[in-house]
């Protein structure tokens, strides 16, 4: 079992998540998410953003659930995840 950073007071790096809504937000409530990148797609608007720790990620989606969007995912985003060497060989 490894030890969590953050409960001996350990700097833990933010991590970018990709997080998927229904439908097409407009800009104006895109803007309700500072810092988070807008992607819209065809039947669902993608945030993407870094989060600092689990208290900011459920303070987004809070903000979600509070404009009444209809959550389709969340997701580390793959291309911010380490590469394992044992994973690629």
């Amino acid at each position: 079992m490894g030890i969590n950073p953050q409960s001996i007071g350990g700097h833990v790096e933010p991590t970018r998540y990709r997080i998927a809504v229904r439908g097409r937000l407009s800009g104006r409530l895109a803007s309700a998410f500072e810092g988070f990148a807008l992607e819209p797609a065809n039947e669902y608007s993608v945030l993407a953003g870094e989060i600092r720790d689990q208290a900011h990620l459920y303070g987004i989606l809070d903000r979600v659930r509070d404009l009444g969007l209809e959550l389709v995912s969340v997701e580390e985003d793959p291309s911010d995840c380490p590469v394992d060497e044992e994973t690629v060989r």
